[in-house]
């Protein structure tokens, strides 16, 4: 069955975020080598950040729940002959084959997806799979971005409340993220928060 997220990916047009490369920020975390074990890439797309974590030593597994995206990650992974593996799976109900399975976690626009009612089920199944003192590298759509194009603007109060219980703070700053154009906008404000498990 076609899940509806592969209408995204089936469109004339690639979906906004789907710009071909890695974003900046996660560029720059894995320049400074924090991308490094066991790294998840939840809801992976095509696969960009995954490939990333690999191409600098990882064993980076992405999931996404789009049959299509994830086809075209093991493409990629196959053209650039890089050893990532994705599997179509659901973020909000993850099977740790183990407790504590990954080092890493790479969110890079997903979290501002879900309801108030999923972003619960969404950080304890975060949680079940990332082993103690591992990180969530999570990058959100931003109250910052003005318009009222895009996904639900995200405040970072609700980025802290929702990684409250069993996950500590370590950094929030203002960043910004890379899009295919919507209006004519190639950038958007985003969070970047760093997030250990307690």
């Amino acid at each position: 069955m076609t899940h509806p997220w592969d209408a995204s990916y089936t469109a004339d047009a690639p979906p906004p975020w789907d710009i071909g490369r890695p974003q900046p920020v996660f560029v720059k975390l894995a320049h400074d080598g924090l991308l490094s074990g066991r790294v998840l890439d939840a809801g992976c797309g095509t696969g960009e950040h995954a490939l990333l974590a690999a191409s600098r030593g990882a064993d980076a597994l992405g999931i996404d729940l789009s049959p299509t995206a994830i086809g075209r990650a093991r493409a990629k992974a196959a053209e650039r002959d890089l050893p990532a593996r994705f599997e179509v799976a659901d973020v909000l109900d993850l099977r740790p084959p183990g407790p504590g399975s990954f080092d890493v976690v790479i969110d890079s626009g997903l979290f501002h997806v879900f309801s108030d009612v999923e972003r619960p089920r969404y950080v304890a199944s975060l949680a079940s799979v990332v082993r103690q003192r591992g990180t969530c590298y999570l990058m959100c759509f931003s109250d910052r971005q003005p318009g009222d194009w895009g996904p639900r603007r995200v405040r970072q109060e609700e980025i802290a409340e929702a990684f409250s219980d069993g996950w500590t703070v370590a950094s929030i700053t203002a960043a910004t993220c890379e899009i295919n154009p919507i209006e004519g906008v190639t950038q958007a404000q985003v969070w970047l928060a760093a997030l250990n498990r307690s």
